[in-house]
């Protein structure tokens, strides 16, 4: 459809442009956003399906979580399944192994964060001799199998008498490259005439850093925040390695104790993975918001 412009008789396109076409079909069709609710109602099911049936199995009887045909509901409802987790014995502390692994989880996640930082702003504007090779080496790093490093890792660990320690799952992880990768992507999407105009008022390199970089990079360094606590926080074959006492194993390894050698008690495991799934949900939906929030306070439009 075209409309003739005011004064100058020639003709326009309105509806038949892309933006005459999203600003007048912004809502669709009663079809079409019917189709829309239904896949979006479909895709939370596959996504939330697995979350609510391990909450509601955690909740059954021994049998009603084996049960077959499957039974949906817990009929009865029992804690059965928590009653294990909850107890104060110094074979399965399981407080004392969520404790462990949040605040294994947290502290990894700030080292990683800090230590990729430097290194990726370095890397993303700074200039010195092997720069490249510098980068390229650390990210020939990422293509090697996680499980090579168990070995040189462990005897670096022992050398240090950091075994059995939350120091032995917290630190050597805390120079990932893919930190440093992700962080140096950001930062060189960032205008580099804004730490061109902060030199110019006087600002040193490390306040730049400090005062203008990392502010804006609020989204970032929340996301690799989120991303390195949940990696540290799921870990459950480093720490097997490196942790013995069951008073300092991490939430992964503990659970794996609560599992009979010959049959499972699904109630118990399931109560166990629920768990374990709370942080990891709280955080998700904090970290979601301090995103948004970060990307709205940054300075700078998309």
């Amino acid at each position: 459809m075209s409309t003739a412009v005011a004064g100058t008789g020639r003709p326009t396109e309105v509806a038949s442009s892309p933006a005459g076409r999203a600003r007048g079909g912004r809502n669709g069709t009663p079809m079409s956003r019917f189709a829309f609710a239904v896949v979006l109602g479909l895709l939370t099911l596959v996504f939330l399906g697995p979350l609510l049936w391990m909450f509601l199995t955690s909740f059954k009887t021994p049998d009603g979580a084996t049960s077959i045909p499957p039974q949906w509901l817990p009929d009865p409802a029992t804690l059965h399944g928590y009653r294990p987790l909850l107890n104060t014995s110094s074979e399965t502390p399981v407080i004392r192994w969520f404790i462990n692994s949040l605040v294994a989880g947290a502290a990894n996640a700030v080292l990683v964060t800090a230590t990729s930082a430097l290194a990726a702003y370095a890397l993303a504007r700074l200039d010195f001799p092997g720069k490249k090779v510098v980068f390229g080496a650390v990210i020939s790093t990422l293509f090697i199998p996680g499980f090579l490093f168990l070995i040189p890792n462990y005897i670096i660990v022992n050398s240090l008498g950091w075994l059995d320690t939350l120091w032995a799952v917290i630190v050597p992880s805390a120079g990932g490259a893919f930190g440093v990768f992700f962080l140096r992507q950001f930062f060189l999407s960032l205008p580099q005439e804004l730490e061109e105009a902060a030199a110019i008022d006087g600002a040193n390199l490390w306040r730049t850093f400090t005062r203008v970089v990392l502010p804006l990079s609020k989204p970032g360094l929340a996301t690799l925040l989120v991303l390195s606590f949940l990696t540290n926080y799921n870990d459950f074959l480093w720490p097997v390695f490196v942790l013995f006492s069951p008073s300092n194993l991490t939430l992964p390894a503990g659970l794996s104790i609560l599992q009979g050698a010959f049959t499972i008690d699904y109630p118990v495991v399931m109560a166990g993975a629920a768990i374990a799934s709370v942080p990891a949900i709280v955080l998700f939906i904090l970290a979601q918001r301090s995103i948004v929030e970060g990307v709205s306070r940054s300075g700078l439009k998309g």
